[in-house]
């Protein structure tokens, strides 16, 4: 098609016809003898109906096969969300949730799926009577408060019950139901009536006569003697399992993988390798890719061959990228005196003084050297490289035995008993500095000790650490929730260290699936500024690690 004619003066418009006839279909490049069609006769635009247009007539010389295959397409059907499959056939349980089930998770009543609630009246009376107080079981019950407030907050129907995703919580598709009105029950005379769990258990047993042609009525309970209690009545009693991140602690991430024996017979055809910064880098691809994750450490030991140790440095698409590590079991390596005794803390002192690893955990038996690494690596951080202004150390103060009483004090005075452990692991780094005389060991020991700070959980809330090297040791005792706001304190530069042996947790109502080192473990696996390393192996003393294994 030519084009319009230029203007004939300068800052003058084309007339509104040359624009018509540039946006006009072309014709068919078919000789044909019809006329052009005119301007007024043009084919319309698109509309986007639901009814289908009327087929065009073809134009003279056109095969009408074609035009008629283009003007009946079929157009793509809109595209409509699919209902969520519930995960339960069949009619929906009831579930009785027992007091202790609310102050641990303040949202489980949403956690049940297509399922409805029940709660006793003796349940609420309990919340009522454990509000009061700065706990963490006061703040929780608070805000089932708030919760259960919300959902009944206009008039209530006791027999319709209250839809749970009223709240905007549209995983939760059961309903909730009050208790309002007496339910009599015979209970077995060895239970006192007025004990609030044996009420409890008498509300099951009288919904279970009411509905048991109609569906399914489950206790859900904390208390372990409540549910024996509930199923020597022939009652249908279960854990809380939501607050489980695993439910068998043997399927943590442990952030180490052996390869395969034939890993270069199978990768060595289609790898890429190349050397910078004096690690050598390997480009991989194959079956093995989709197991692996970012800062995953992966190794190869075969009898006669040069052992490999890398960590998996990027992932993209089909192919991985390992980085070998820098050898910290050499003595040129040292960090502030300490060299790695074993494969996996030689991977853990690799992910330490990475400044490019923001959080780190790490996991182990006691005398695996937790503590020691992580202390040696951020005083080399702080005080050589300057990466970090200082250390601040702290830990839950959940004790082993009985309770010795109130501390004397200010924070740091009163957190100083909890604190033996860094005080042992720095009496073993200064015994490394033989250089120095007594003065200058003694004036070591002083400037160190100015920059680790010891601060207790109780006061981080608000806070905001900025270039700080945090350590925060006997992680296992930590509630996920705890866990999130510790995390969230930290600030532009600062890497967060956590510790913990999940076989030693002494917090009520926690285990090691439910543990905050577990959910966070589980949650940071495979994020690029994160690591974490399962060291299996102590190297306190040969009675340490003797103990450990039959005791």
């Amino acid at each position: 098609m030519p084009l319009p004619k230029p203007p004939a003066s300068r800052a003058s418009f084309l007339p509104a016809a040359a624009y018509d006839t540039q946006a006009a279909p072309k014709p068919s490049r078919q000789p044909t003898k019809a006329a052009a069609p005119a301007a007024d006769e043009r084919t319309p635009a698109l509309e986007l109906r639901a009814d289908p247009a009327p087929v065009a007539a073809a134009p003279t010389g056109m095969p009408t096969k074609a035009v008629a295959k283009k003007s009946t397409a079929p157009t793509r059907p809109a595209a409509q969300s699919k209902p969520r499959k519930p995960r339960h056939t069949g009619p929906a349980k009831l579930f009785v949730l027992d007091t202790n089930v609310l102050m641990h998770d303040p949202m489980s009543i949403y956690r049940f799926d297509e399922h409805d609630i029940y709660l006793p009246m003796i349940t609420l009376e309990e919340l009522d009577g454990h509000k009061k107080g700065m706990s963490e079981v006061s703040r929780n019950v608070r805000q089932v408060s708030r919760e259960l407030d919300a959902l009944a907050g206009d008039s209530l129907d006791p027999a319709a019950g209250v839809p749970l995703a009223k709240t905007g919580h549209r995983e939760a598709g059961g309903k909730l139901f009050f208790q309002t009105t007496f339910l009599d029950a015979k209970l077995p005379a060895g239970l006192p009536q007025g004990k609030a769990d044996n009420q409890i258990l008498g509300v099951v047993q009288s919904l279970r006569e009411q509905h048991s042609k109609e569906r399914e009525v489950v206790l859900v309970s904390k208390d372990i003697n409540m549910r024996i209690k509930a199923r020597a009545m022939g009652l249908a009693a279960e854990d809380y399992f939501n607050d489980k991140t695993l439910e068998d602690g043997d399927l943590l991430y442990t952030g180490v993988m052996a390869l395969p024996a034939d890993f270069w017979e199978r990768h060595g055809k289609t790898m890429e390798s190349w050397n910078q910064g004096g690690h050598t880098f390997y480009r991989i691809s194959g079956p093995l890719v989709p197991v692996l994750m970012v800062n995953q450490f992966v190794f190869l030991e075969v009898p006669g061959e040069a052992p490999l140790y890398a960590r998996v440095n990027e992932i993209t698409g089909k192919t991985a990228v390992l980085k070998t590590l820098r050898d910290y079991t050499h003595a040129k390596n040292s960090i502030w005196g300490v060299t790695a005794r074993n494969r996996e803390q030689n991977f853990a002192l690799n992910l330490l003084m990475d400044p490019e690893c923001d959080f780190i955990t790490l996991t182990g038996t006691a005398g695996t050297g937790k503590t020691l690494m992580t202390l040696a690596a951020g005083l080399s951080q702080v005080m050589e490289d300057r990466r970090y202004t200082e250390i601040i150390e702290t830990r839950v103060t959940v004790p082993v035995g009985e309770d010795i009483g109130f501390l004397p004090g200010n924070e740091e005075e009163k957190m100083g008993p909890w604190m033996g452990a860094l005080d042992d692991n720095l009496e073993v780094l200064a015994k490394s500095d033989n250089s120095a005389g007594e003065w200058g060991r003694a004036a070591t020991n002083d400037l160190v000790r100015s920059k680790i700070k010891i601060k207790s959980l109780n006061f981080m809330r608000g806070r905001t650490f900025l270039n700080k090297f945090v350590i925060i040791d006997e992680a296992q005792n930590l509630t996920p929730k705890q866990m999130k706001t510790l995390i969230t304190r930290a600030g532009p530069g600062t890497k967060i260290v956590c510790l913990g042996n999940l076989a030693q947790i002494d917090t009520p109502y926690l285990t090691e699936g439910s543990s905050g080192l577990t959910f966070a473990v589980d949650r940071f696996k495979g994020w690029p500024h994160s690591g974490h390393i399962t060291l299996a192996r102590g190297e306190r003393s040969r009675l340490a690690d003797f103990a450990s294994e039959v005791l």
